[in-house]
Parts: C-alpha cells; sequence; structure tokens
C-alpha cells in the first residue's frame, strides 16, 4: 500500500475547475514531480492532500485512510511562499511548530539542533529570522517542514533564491530523507532538478493531467531531434543538409535540430568529410523540451 494516493480528484471553485480528475500514486521513498505552468493545479492539489482544503470529488488516501487529525503528525510541508515570522527567534518557531506535530519539547530540540549542525548553522538557534540571509532563512523553512520526522513531505519550489552550493546540499538531503522512506511530492519549474531527483511525473495544464508516467518512458514518447557537434576545425554547409532545420554555432560546438533521428547520421557523415570530429550526439529530448511541446510556450 503506498503512502500517498490520490484518485480522480476535482476541485471546483464557483464555476471554476481549479483541479479535474487528477490521479497518482506515490510510494514510500519515492520523489514524485507535480509540474505545470503557474494557474495549472499544482497549489490547490498540494492543498488538497495537507487538508487545507478539501476535494469536491475524488478520494485521498494516506497508507490506505481518509484524511484526518492522525495524518497532521506524518505531513510536512514547505511552501513556495516562505512564511516563518521574521522578529521572532528560529528555535522559538521551530520547536513550537514540531510540538503542533505532536513532537514532544525534547525530542524536538534534539532535532533542530541535529539540523542546525547538518546545514552548519548551529549559530542560529537563538537569532531572529530577519537577521538571517536569504539561503540561511531558506534551511530553516526546510527544518520547519521535517523537523517532526514526517512521511510524506510536499516541497514547493524548495531550492527558489538559493545559491549554486546551498541548492546541492538541500538537493543532497532530499535524496536521503528519500533513501530513508520519506515520501516526497516536488513542485518546481526547474526541469533540470525535475530530471535528476524524480522517476515518475505528472504535466497539469489548465486543471487537467496532460502527461503521466515514469520520466524514461515519457522521452521514449517524444522524437529525439537535438544534435550537438564538436570538431577541431570549423564544419560549413550544416545548414544545407537536407532534413536540418535550424543551426546554432557555440563557442565549440554546433547545435543543431533535425526533423528526424536518422538525418543525424548525414550531420555526422558531412562533418567526418571535413576532418576529425570530437564530439557527436544525437540527444534525447530533455524535460524542459516536452513541457513546453505538452503544455505550450506561453506561461499563465
Amino acid at each position: 500500500m503506498n503512502p500517498l494516493k490520490v484518485e480522480r480528484v476535482v476541485k471546483q471553485y464557483g464555476d471554476k475547475t481549479a483541479v479535474n480528475g487528477l490521479s497518482f500514486e506515490v510510494a514510500e521513498g519515492e520523489i514524485y514531480g507535480l509540474l505545470g505552468a503557474n494557474g495549472a493545479g499544482k497549489t490547490t492539489t498540494m492543498r488538497m492532500i495537507l487538508g487545507l482544503i478539501f476535494p469536491d470529488g475524488g478520494d485521498i488516501r494516506y497508507f490506505g485512510k481518509n484524511y484526518s487529525k492522525e495524518q497532521l503528525s506524518m505531513l510536512g510541508y514547505l511552501p513556495e511562499e516562505r512564511g516563518m515570522y521574521p522578529k521572532i527567534k528560529v528555535s522559538d518557531q521551530i520547536l513550537y511548530l514540531a510540538q503542533l506535530r505532536g513532537m514532544s519539547r525534547k525530542d524536538a530540540e534534539a532535532n533542530l539542533r541535529k539540523w542546525l549542525e547538518k546545514f552548519q548553522v548551529p549559530e542560529n538557534y537563538d537569532k531572529k529570522v530577519e537577521e538571517l540571509s536569504k539561503g540561511n532563512q531558506q534551511k530553516i523553512q526546510f527544518i520547519a517542514a521535517v523537523i517532526h520526522n514526517p512521511r510524506i513531505v510536499i516541497l514547493d519550489e524548495a531550492f527558489s533564491g538559493l545559491d549554486p552550493v546551498n541548492v546541492e546540499l538541500l538537493k543532497t538531503t532530499v535524496k536521503e530523507l528519500r533513501d530513508n522512506g520519506t515520501s516526497i511530492v516536488f513542485s518546481t519549474h526547474r526541469m533540470e532538478h525535475v530530471e535528476e531527483l524524480c522517476r515518475n511525473i505528472t504535466i497539469m495544464h489548465k486543471s487537467n493531467p496532460v502527461l503521466q508516467g515514469p520520466i524514461r518512458e515519457i522521452k521514449k514518447k517524444f522524437p529525439q531531434e537535438r544534435v550537438i557537434l564538436a570538431a577541431d576545425g570549423e564544419v560549413s554547409g550544416l545548414e544545407s543538409i537536407p532534413g536540418v532545420a535550424s543551426v546554432v554555432r557555440h563557442e565549440n560546438s554546433y547545435e543543431m535540430k533535425v526533423r528526424e533521428p536518422d538525418v543525424a547520421q548525414a550531420v555526422l557523415r558531412h562533418a567526418l568529410a571535413q576532418g576529425p570530429v570530437r564530439r557527436f550526439e544525437l540527444m534525447e529530448p530533455t524535460l524542459n523540451e516536452i513541457f513546453i511541446k505538452t503544455v505550450g510556450e506561453s506561461h499563465e
């Protein structure tokens, strides 16, 4: 039995449908990607999973059970809009939130100090949130979401506003949670993070799930149409090869769009006829390209 099962969920506000017939399951120790442009229905879905609002149709089950106060202690949430009180000490806020989730103060204290050490910021225990850098505020918000050892965690734009070092730190932490059995619903606009962290995804568009399944299987449904070529010298005439739709020259390589995968071999023969080739690759579509093809280039 999977920890989280969303089944044919519908949510309406008046005559507007925010979520329309969404179903997915998150296994134990899985990071599940929930993707979509602004207004697609992601936030409404996350609020229903958290029990903040209830669906008008369908079911959400947690280890086979309906939502109740019993589920409060097993859910963790990192919202896109950060919500820590700026003038209150870090320790006062997080210990209070942990106790609301059912932890004893002693256990919460131990967990908080462990997390602060892990993020290499033990000195923030007695600081007010407003005294912290943006990156450290994000770490504190993350700690608040997981302090009570939840079994299901919702992460909404978890890495926004972080520098590359802190992004890697939080990504490593999210993977550790996954490896320890936590089920994670992960929502972001950064498709490269989804490709790295998630096995299965749902892409939503205007309240509807439009693409679902394992990323590996989804990619097989989309053509390979991008070629990367690097050679020792200049390669001329690439634009004239039948089936080459466009050529972009970068500092040390060429990137081409081809109308079908077989055209790539003609590109390689053409380049080899002019000299040694250092790199040649027919690229699988990125999740970003698949997302744009699925929902269109305009984000609401």
